[in-house]
C-alpha cells in the first residue's frame, strides 16, 4: 500500500520508524526489535539507511520482513550523498524487486571526509537530484521527503529552507516527514508559511520520545531542536531516574500527539529508536482516539 493512501483515508493514524544494524552479528536482535514493533500493526513504518549507503542492505532486509511476515505497509530510506548513479540505480532495482513501493527519498549527511570537499560535479547534490529521478524514469513509487519545522542546520534562513523544500515538492515528493520537534507551536507556524508557499502535499510531524537524558544532548545536535522550558523542566526533574524518565518521556509524546490530532494533523510518525516497549505504551496511549474519523 502507498503511503500517499494512507493518508487520505480521513482517519487518525500512527506510523513508527525503526533502524536497521549496523553489522551483522546485530542483525537477529534488531529484526526481533522491529517485528515486536510491526505486531502494533501502525499504519505504516520506515526503515532508516545508513550515512553512505553503509546499512542499505539491512534496511531492505528489515523492511521486507515487516511487510511480507506482518503486512506493514513499508518505507524504504534512500540516500543519494556521494554516490553515483550507477550505485543508486541499483538501490532502486533492489527496492522495486523487494516489492515495496514507499521510498523516502533523503541526500543524506555528507560524510566527515568529504566536508569542504568540491561536490559540483557530483550525480547527486541535493534530495530533489533524487526525486526528480525516482519521478522522470517512470518508477511506480510514492516518494517522501524530510523538512525541519525549525531550520536546517545548512540554510542560511527559513525562507531558503522553504524555497529549497519547494524544489523537492516540485520534482515529485508525494509527502513530506519532519525531523524532530519539542514546541508544537513550531510545528503550526511552520505548516502556514509552507503553505503561504504553495507546498501542498501532506506533512507528517516526526515525534522523538525522549526516554532517557542522554538523548537531549543529541537531539539537539541532529535537529537542532528548540527545547521548551517545560520539557528542560521534565528532564531536570527525573533525567537522573532511569524509570521515572522514561514514563515522562513518553508522556510528553503522547500530548504532543493528542496535541497534534487535535489540530486536524491525522499521522504522525514516532521516531521509535527500535524500542517496542515505548512504541506499544504511546499506542496504549492513545488506544481510544487512533482510528476516529476527522
Amino acid at each position: 500500500m502507498k503511503i500517499i493512501d494512507i493518508l487520505t483515508q480521513n482517519k487518525l493514524s500512527l506510523s513508527f520508524e525503526v533502524f536497521p544494524p549496523k553489522t551483522q552479528m546485530s542483525f537477529e536482535s534488531v529484526k526481533l526489535a522491529t517485528e515486536e514493533i510491526a505486531k502494533l500493526k501502525p499504519s505504516f513504518m520506515s526503515v532508516t539507511y545508513g550515512a553512505g549507503g553503509g546499512t542499505s542492505k539491512y534496511t531492505l532486509d528489515i523492511a521486507k520482513n515487516i511487510k511480507e511476515m506482518h503486512g506493514v505497509p513499508t518505507l524504504a530510506h534512500l540516500t543519494c550523498v556521494s554516490s553515483t548513479k550507477e550505485t543508486v540505480q541499483k538501490k532502486i532495482k533492489d527496492i522495486k524487486d523487494a516489492g515495496i513501493t514507499n521510498i523516502m527519498a533523503l541526500r543524506g549527511d555528507i560524510p566527515a571526509e568529504l566536508e569542504g570537499v568540491d561536490r559540483s560535479n557530483w550525480d547527486y547534490r541535493h534530495a530533489s537530484d533524487l526525486i526528480y529521478e525516482l519521478k522522470s524514469e517512470n518508477n511506480d513509487f510514492c516518494i517522501g521527503c524530510a523538512c525541519y519545522p525549525e531550520i536546517h542546520p545548512e540554510s542560511a534562513n527559513q525562507k531558503e529552507d522553504i524555497k529549497y523544500l519547494k524544489e523537492k515538492v516540485d520534482a515529485g515528493c508525494d509527502f513530506i516527514t519532519t525531523q524532530m520537534f519539542f514546541d508544537n507551536n513550531l510545528l503550526y507556524n511552520f505548516l502556514y508559511k509552507i503553505r503561504e508557499a504553495g507546498i501542498t502535499v501532506p506533512v507528517i510531524p516526526g515525534i522523538m520520545p525522549i526516554t532517557n537524558a542522554n538523548q537531549v544532548d543529541r537531539a539537539v545536535k541532529l535537529s537542532g531542536s528548540f527545547m521548551p522550558q517545560r520539557f528542560k523542566s521534565l528532564v531536570d526533574k527525573f533525567g537522573s531516574d532511569p524509570n521515572a524518565m522514561k514514563q515522562a518521556g513518553i508522556a510528553y509524546a503522547t500530548d504532543q500527539i493528542i496535541d497534534l490530532y487535535a489540530n486536524s494533523i491525522t499521522n504522525v510518525h514516532v521516531y521509535s529508536m527500535n524500542k517496542p516497549e515505548v512504541a506499544k505504551q504511546i499506542q496504549a496511549n492513545l488506544s481510544d482516539i487512533l482510528g476516529k474519523d476527522f
